[in-house]
């Protein structure tokens, strides 16, 4: 048998199993158009397009094993062009450099910065003497500010710049997040926000953030502090009750996620409707005999996940979950199972096909990596016809599987975005998981029944006795020793290995599968090996980090903290912007300087000027010196110098034995890129 007829045959014997590969094709695709360095134009889009053509027309022409790898190019083909085509139609103006002046627009969202700070968004933006203006702003408010409302329009003046490129070349891009989110600028005011205009006619989206804010702000009368907080985050996804204390307790025993509306909050709110309709149509023998019960309570489940994500504000994760949620039910309706590979496939490919942008987030990898392994486990489990006991005894081992299985699927990706690990997440998982399932979820459900009658309170405090248990364990857990560890960030390569290693593993039929172990290995060895840059320098120059044998040791103890906190997140170093300042020698004033070794075949000294005084005074460099600078500088001598001039055009920067690499340089001339001329960006905008 030659190599052909065998590959053939292997194909063919996956037959009824190729389905759950379509997602995985599409990503590819989608993966592919993320990656290029330069915007595709036009004849790009029709060569692939015809590329995916051919293969289709081949396919339907020629069918047989290989068929499957031409429908699988031309997905990559269709993911492609899908992700190109979501990029232009959300593309908006971008505000042209920094902005300090009066700021007027309409409210359309409120949460929470990283700094615990009321954030508003704002669209029919209105700036002093901008010809090009954002559709989209968000402030982070420092001062005071009235009763803010949905609809209401306000006014402030406050500062506003473009999004901002990563913090260090090849990292997170904010600028493409901020693109795809419609947000034009970002910014912050110190100064009071006042009502320009009450809320008028409401829109429907504005009704419902206006009820959303308004039930958010009923529960947390009935229950005050984090506890509201919490309970309101779960009920409406208004996480701005929620204080910075608790979120970071919540992060390091793992239990993040149960604040953010996800497919945990959506399938127990779903399964908990549809048992019980099933359980009260069943008890009426008339309609338990004549009606299909099971087909009406999905229908009821499908219902309440609608409101659920109507109300809860509808953002990526509600609508991720909801789909995942309606695919199952839906299943259900036509008499197929419910829980299926094939179900989480069509899950995937609808949320890629409305939003492709989300494979490149945490959330979609880290829900869809839980879903697969839970299906696929206990999947094998069912086929294999292995059972852990009856009663209590098998919904305890069940809990404490499927705890296992999602915290092992989701553990890489966690670790890789966010680089922590909770060492403890599995057992504050098991205390707490359960209790959204058997008091806070039903709970809810109580108090939004028995709300018309003015009994919400019951509801509501019965939740709260369970969310005030699980920020308990979150502390405790939290504050274990050792309760977190630190892990460097992997290379680009190492998701993607990761990620193709375990779907073969999971998607593949036969003993063949097992060969997507090596992937995975190959994944793993590659992250233990991973090396940080020697030196990373903040957009701007404000900051400057140098990676010596105790740490990154930064330049200041105090500026571009959120810059700080990335790099050393993405050291796997777990010390604060003042600790790392320490490791920076003392005593040189407003003119830091650090050794670095041999920097592209040459003996380098990093020199940091941090102030227009030192600035003045430091007038001549030498040849192996790399000077870093936030203030613009007119220097003598024959050094490498980036003040704020060159930073401007460069971004951030890292410099490693190989030489200086800019973020601007690496992330290529695309849509969302401030490299990109305005012109282009604004034609871009009008298309």
């Amino acid at each position: 048998m030659g190599v052909l007829a065998w590959g053939e045959a292997r194909l063919l014997a996956q037959r009824g199993h190729l389905f759950p590969w379509t997602p995985v094709f599409l990503a590819l695709g989608i993966g592919s158009y993320f990656a290029l360095r330069s915007e595709p134009d036009w004849l790009d889009y029709a060569i692939v397009l015809a590329l995916g053509g051919a293969c289709a027309a081949a396919a339907l022409r020629w069918p047989g094993g290989w068929s499957a790898c031409a429908w699988a190019l031309m997905l990559v083909a269709v993911g492609f062009s899908l992700a190109g085509l979501r990029a232009h139609r959300v593309a908006a103006p971008v505000l042209e450099g920094r902005y300090y002046g009066p700021i007027e627009g309409r409210i359309v969202a409120m949460d929470r910065s990283a700094s615990d700070a009321l954030r508003i968004t704002l669209d029919r933006v209105r700036l002093d003497g901008r010809r090009y203006v954002p559709g989209r702003v968000r402030l982070s408010l420092h001062g005071d500010a009235e009763v803010l409302m949905p609809g209401q329009r306000v006014m402030t003046t406050g500062h506003l710049s473009p999004p901002g490129g990563p913090v260090e070349p090849g990292g997170f891009d904010f600028r493409r997040h901020a693109w795809f989110l419609g947000l034009g600028a970002v910014g912050y005011t110190r100064v009071p926000v006042l009502t320009a205009a009450p809320p008028g006619r409401a829109e429907a989206a504005q009704w419902v953030f206006a009820v959303r804010l308004s039930a958010s702000r009923q529960v947390q009368q009935v229950l005050p502090g984090d506890v509201g907080g919490f309970a309101a985050a779960v009920t409406t996804g208004d996480r701005s009750g929620v204080s910075q204390d608790a979120l970071n307790a919540l992060r390091a025993s793992n239990l993040a996620h149960l604040l953010a509306i996800s497919g945990l909050h959506m399938g127990l709110l779903a399964g908990f409707v549809f048992a019980a309709t099933r359980v009260g149509l069943s008890l009426v023998p008339v309609l338990a005999l004549r009606v299909p019960v099971r087909k009406i309570a999905a229908l009821c489940a499908l219902l309440a996940a609608t409101v659920y994500l109507i109300l809860s504000g509808g953002n990526v994760a509600t609508e991720r979950a909801f789909v995942m949620t309606a695919v199952m039910l839906c299943a259900v309706l036509v008499d197929r199972r419910a829980f299926s590979l094939r179900a989480v496939a069509m899950a995937a490919l609808i949320v890629l096909a409305l939003r492709p942008e989300s494979l490149l987030g945490p959330g979609f990898q880290m829900s869809f990596a839980a879903t697969a392994a839970l299906v696929a486990v206990f999947g094998a489990l069912r086929d294999a016809n292995i059972s852990f006991g009856s009663g209590w005894v098998n919904a305890t081992s069940g809990m404490v599987l499927s705890s296992l299985v999602a915290g092992l699927a989701t553990a890489p990706v966690a670790a890789a975005h966010f680089n922590i690990l909770s060492h403890y997440g599995l057992l504050a998982n098991l205390l707490s998981v359960p209790l959204m399932g058997v008091i806070v979820i039903p709970a809810a459900v109580l108090a939004v029944c028995l709300a018309p009658l003015g009994g919400e309170v019951i509801g509501l405090k019965l939740m709260g006795a369970a969310l005030n248990w699980i920020l308990g364990v979150a502390h405790w857990v939290a504050a274990l020793p050792g309760a977190r560890g630190f892990v460097v960030s992997p290379g680009a390569a190492v998701l993607p290995l990761l990620a193709l290693g375990a779907l073969w593993v999971i998607l593949w039929q036969g003993r063949a599968r097992f060969a997507g172990v090596v992937p995975m290995l190959l994944a793993f060895w590659l992250w233990s090996g991973a090396e940080r840059p020697a030196v990373l320098v903040a957009d701007g120059g404000g900051l400057v980090g140098v990676l010596t044998e105790q740490g990154r040791a930064l330049s200041k103890p105090r500026g571009a903290g959120f810059a700080a906190g990335v790099w050393l997140e993405n050291d796997g170093d777990g010390v604060d912007q003042q600790q790392a300042a320490l490791r920076w020698p003392d005593g040189q004033g407003g003119i830091r300087n650090m050794p670095l070794g041999v920097i592209g075949q040459k003996e380098r000294q990093i020199v940091h000027v941090t102030g227009k005084r030192a600035a003045s005074s430091f007038a001549r460099c030498t040849g192996d010196q790399v000077v870093i600078s936030p203030v613009r500088l007119d220097l003598t001598g024959p050094c490498e110098v980036y003040d704020l001039t060159r930073l401007d055009r460069t971004g951030s920067l890292s410099i490693t034995s190989a030489g200086i690499v800019s973020a601007r340089k690496l992330a290529g001339n695309r849509l969302w890129n401030a490299s990109q001329p305005p012109e282009d960006r604004r034609q871009a905008a009008r298309q």
